[in-house]
């Protein structure tokens, strides 16, 4: 027998030595197998009102709670308060081509009734679609930020030229810090996505007339 050969057994048999240990290794260190996607245990998610209830995967029920977005009566609530909210504005703002000196003050009653309009007619809309009907039970009425009492409205309709000005514009910008009030409120408690962006654009427009408004006073 060669040198050489006697070197090579020696060799061979501690490189398949290492193998068998390198699998071994490999075979005890794995983590344990996760369970497939989706095994998980169903979920029963009641159905709404007439409709039948519904068994959901996991993955799916979880989804669905994040994209629900069924009104609450914070919503509801906010709906008709804000269009009654509005209305009052409109008839503030009614007054000011007969009364006010102002051609700023005429601009910006201007601004109020196209912007508040639309907006009534919107929410007049959206309670509609969820079958709300717009008076509701007239709780929610009873204490809404930043109206006007009737004895100030009367004030406002007997007032003229700069009286007029000033006592639209302190009245109207606590209109508006109660309009942003309301939207901040049900951006909070309500669960409606529309509600929630009809919300911003009110804190959004009315923070900027606020700050218009001061300037002018």
């Amino acid at each position: 027998m060669s040198f050489r050969r006697v070197l090579r057994a020696p060799l061979a048999t501690a490189t398949l030595t290492a193998l068998a240990a390198l699998g071994l290794g490999a075979c005890d260190s794995g983590p344990d197998p996760k369970p497939a996607a989706g095994t998980g245990p169903s979920v029963l998610v009641p159905g709404k009102p007439g409709e039948a209830n519904r068994t959901l995967s996991p993955e799916d029920a979880e989804e669905q709670r994040v994209d629900d977005d069924t009104p609450n009566s914070a919503d509801v609530d906010y709906a008709r308060m804000m269009i009654e909210h509005h209305r009052q504005a409109l008839e503030m703002a009614e007054l000011v081509p007969d009364r006010a000196e102002s051609a700023k003050v005429k601009a910006l009653a201007e601004r109020i009734a196209a912007a508040q309009g639309p907006e009534i007619s919107s929410m007049q809309g959206w309670l509609e679609e969820h079958g709300k009907d717009e008076k509701g039970d007239g709780h929610e009425h009873a204490a809404m930020p930043g109206m006007a009492t009737e004895a100030q409205l009367k004030k406002l309709r007997a007032a003229r030229d700069k009286a007029f000005d000033q006592l639209f514009l302190t009245l109207m910008t606590t209109h508006h810090e109660g309009a942003v009030t309301m939207a901040t409120d049900v951006k909070g408690q309500g669960n409606n996505v529309r509600i929630e962006e009809m919300a911003d654009d009110v804190i959004a427009q009315q923070t900027s007339e606020i700050t218009r408004m001061r300037s002018m006073l």
